[in-house]
């Protein structure tokens, strides 16, 4: 494969005006259960359970194709992916198959790419992947292990040097670098999560690093599928697989950053 056909040839990110979107959905009578207010029951530890389970179920069934297609476009809504032109480390979270792992490999040779998710089966699909890809070199660059940082946080030898951890762990796995991590979040299932995983991003990052977000949008086209009774919390939602989404705004994601201190 030729790195022109890596590239996404058509980009569409300002393809309509989301304030419209948002009075054509509260205008409509029909939608209105998606704006309720939704006390949610305390089950917390139980759901987090139940939603790894359900992730490892979900790419157990899709073990032999592609559920995902590459990712592509990140890195023009990203640029900075790309734009570093020496040796850089990034962290993905919640990497599922790999979609987006491959396509960042590819760009530059001097990136390291650790991949984390609460599924073992979706780091399993993203190694096969990978490997797979005679495109690319990734020995020593891809580095999948398992993590649901919603319930024990990140691992210690995630941490910069200035941070606890284990120096044996560190020095074996090279983890921070001397130049900055950049971290790409990707779909939480729920507002907690990702409160819990960028509550850890200043604990991770060196001096200047980059907290990169993706993830379900309020009022994507996604979200007004869903049926009432598929509601399990405000802009959260069950799909029938056992799965969980949630819809962030950008209000919610400024929030969210603030309340974790950072700018």
């Amino acid at each position: 494969m030729s790195k022109r056909n890596w590239v996404a040839e058509n980009y569409y990110s300002k393809d309509f005006e989301w304030d419209e979107l948002r009075q054509e959905v509260e205008n409509d009578p029909s939608l209105q259960y998606h704006l309720l207010p939704y006390t949610k029951v305390d089950s917390e530890n139980q759901d987090r359970l139940q939603d790894s389970e359900a992730w490892d179920k979900f790419h157990a069934l899709h073990s032999t194709g592609k559920f995902f297609k590459e990712r592509r476009y990140l890195l023009k809504e990203f640029p900075e992916l790309a734009s570093c032109k020496d040796y850089y480390k990034i962290l993905e979270v919640g990497c599922g198959n790999g979609s987006t792992a491959l396509p960042i490999l590819r760009e530059k040779e001097s990136t390291i790419l650790y991949a984390c998710d609460c599924s073992t089966e979706a780091l399993e699909r993203a190694k096969e992947i990978i490997n797979a890809d005679n495109s690319i070199s990734t020995k020593h660059r891809f580095h999948p292990f398992q993590c649901d940082f919603s319930t024990l946080g990140f691992p210690m030898w995630l941490a910069c040097n200035t941070c606890r951890g284990s120096f044996l762990e560190k020095r074996y796995l090279g983890f921070p670098a001397e130049n900055n991590c950049k971290i790409a979040i990707n779909s939480p299932s729920c507002s907690e999560e990702s409160e819990c995983c960028i509550g850890g991003v200043d604990f991770i990052t060196l001096p200047g690093g980059l907290l990169l977000f993706r993830d379900y949008g309020l009022y994507d086209m996604t979200m007004l599928r869903f049926e009432p009774e598929q509601r399990v919390g405000y802009r959260e939602y069950l799909r029938s697989d056992g799965t969980r989404s949630y819809f962030f705004c950008l209000n919610s994601v400024r929030n969210l950053t603030s309340a974790a201190g950072l700018h």
